[in-house]
């Protein structure tokens, strides 16, 4: 799934925060794209959305690992 079809890329930017993620200090949070970009501590990564594009491509590609963000549920 791409990161557009996750509904994550608005027209403006992404925005992933690592503290709203389920998989945040899992393995897959080692082999997901946040922390790719930021390193082995990640906690927020900003790209514009030409950028979010291109990344979405190289992941697709298997060039970069993908975005594997799932926001913790909310209740209420």
């Amino acid at each position: 799934m791409s990161l557009s079809e996750r509904g994550i890329v608005s027209g403006i930017e992404l925005s992933i925060s690592c503290s709203d993620c389920v998989r945040r200090s899992t393995p897959d949070c080692e082999d997901c794209l946040v922390t790719f970009v930021v390193g082995d501590q990640p906690e927020e990564l900003t790209l514009s959305s030409e950028l979010a594009s291109v990344a979405g491509l190289l992941s697709s590609q298997g060039m970069i690992p993908r975005l594997k963000f799932h926001r913790v549920a909310t209740e209420g």
